[in-house]
Parts: structure tokens; sequence; C-alpha cells
């Protein structure tokens, strides 16, 4: 077993949190420096900033100051890898359910799956069947859900610019259900 077997990331999750954004699983450099979407590439913070989603530039490392305004960070499989298909099918049910009990114990407002994956790899559901980003109909507990794009460099299917369109839908839906920041 390597090294890398052993890294991931801090959950950051508590009560009383408003939303909890919810990755696939770390990546090997962000795991490595400590920070959620830590590689230059991965557009999360850069839409997020470009969104004025928090009212101010965010960046890699200010997942600590956002926790302190109620805003949480976790993954649906905590080991880190350098792709996503080095998980097995044993670690992505395990780690959906692990996430469930999570955040039915924490219950956050809402949860914001970042990529259509890591929503189907929750819920199990096979890939023909349509799911597009946006509010869902499904909740966690008392938790709602909205998926965003994965802000991964590698979903060429979204590009920057689309996805801070959907940062700035989510920031009005979280208004809409009494979320503000």
């Amino acid at each position: 077993m390597s090294a890398s077997n052993d890294l991931t990331l801090p959950d950051y999750l508590r009560p009383g949190l408003k939303l909890v954004f919810i990755g696939l699983n770390p990546g090997l450099y962000s795991a490595r420096v400590e920070k959620y979407f830590a590689r230059k590439t991965n557009r999360f913070w850069s839409a997020l900033s470009a969104a004025n989603f928090f009212g101010r530039e965010v960046k890699a490392g200010d997942e600590k100051l956002l926790f302190q305004q109620d805003v949480g960070f976790t993954d649906v499989v905590k080991r880190a890898t350098a792709q996503i298909d080095e998980l097995t099918e044993k670690e992505i049910v395990a780690g959906a359910k692990m996430l469930r009990g999570k955040i039915e114990k924490f219950s956050p407002v809402a949860v914001c799956f970042l990529g259509i994956t890591g929503f189907r790899w929750f819920f199990n559901l096979p890939a023909k069947i349509k799911i597009t980003p946006g509010p869902q109909s499904e909740k966690i507990g008392s938790s709602s859900i909205y998926i965003l794009p994965s802000p991964s460099a590698a979903n060429a299917h979204y590009s920057l610019q689309s996805i801070v369109e959907e940062c700035r839908r989510l920031k009005i839906w979280l208004e809409e259900i009494g979320v503000k920041f």
C-alpha cells in the first residue's frame, strides 16, 4: 500500500452549517497541501470568486475561514487519488454510506455536490438516468441538495463561465430557501 492511500483532507462538518460542499474525493495534490480544490487548474475557487458568491475573493485554504461562516466541506470518498477511476466500487459504496451518516448527523440546511458523478455515486444511480446541475428533488435527511458542474479541469462539458453562472444560480436558490452569507 502506497503512502498516497493514507492521504485525505479533514472534514469541515459540525451542527449549524448553512451549506456543505461535497467533492468526489481529494486529489493527491490537495491532500498533500491540506487545502480543498488546491490545484490551480481546478475552477472551484475562481468560479465562486467570479460569481461573487461570498462577496469577496476566495481561494484554496479559505475553507477554514468559510467554516467560521457556516460553510462546510467533505467528500463522498475520503481517500486521495490522482484519478477517480482509482477508487473501487466498494470504496464508493462505503463512502456514500458514511457521508449519509455525517450529513444526517449534522443536518446542514443544504449540500452541494460538485459534479453529477458524486450525486450519482451517493444515490447509486445508473448512468442511463439523466441528471442536470441545479436544485434536486431528493434530500439527505432534512438537507436540500444542489448540484454544481464539476469544477475539475477534466470536465470539458462546462466552461468556467458556465460554472460561474451555476454558482450564481446556487446563491439565488440558497437565498430562496433562507440561506444568506
